[in-house]
């Protein structure tokens, strides 16, 4: 099972960077070039533990839907969200925040597991697990451009 580790290091307090992350509409924002949105369960505001959210995306030209739920949550150091329903085998996606002396270290851990066995793991060295960095590194610096930008306006 491929594992996607990504650490970002943003200028803005740990309590403001832990609710960005976890706020469905800025989750909007940080992925609109996927033209995602929330359909199902929690469709606006913070998500808390035990919150569903059913995502529509747009990704390899194909629109799909996946759904997810929260988990853990241990505010404002981590929250969990595993897939409950979609086109992986399975996902859990785990973002932790480290408070530092000018700003936080969001840290996105991302293992999954691609359907179809063989074919899957295929997928994943083709191009799957790049594509999958480079969704959660576009939406890491995103949120750290919008948490930023808030400090300095």
């Amino acid at each position: 099972m491929p594992l996607i580790v990504h650490q970002e290091f943003v200028r803005a307090p740990i309590e403001r960077c832990f609710d960005l992350a976890r706020d469905v509409d800025t989750h909007t924002r940080t992925t609109a070039y996927t033209k995602e949105k929330a359909v199902g369960g929690v469709t606006t505001g913070f998500l808390s533990v035990g919150d569903v959210v059913t995502w529509e995306a747009v990704h390899f030209g194909v629109r799909q839907r996946l759904t997810a739920k929260i988990t853990k949550m241990d505010r404002p150091y981590m929250f969990e969200d595993i897939m409950v329903k979609g086109a992986f085998h399975s996902f859990t996606h785990v973002h932790e925040f480290i408070e530092k002396e000018n700003g936080t270290l969001m840290i996105d851990r991302f293992c999954y597991r691609s359907p179809l066995g063989t074919i899957g793991r295929v997928a994943d060295k083709l191009f799957l697990e790049w594509y999958m960095k480079k969704f959660i590194v576009n939406r890491a610096e995103a949120l750290r451009q919008i948490a930023e930008e808030e400090l300095n306006n």
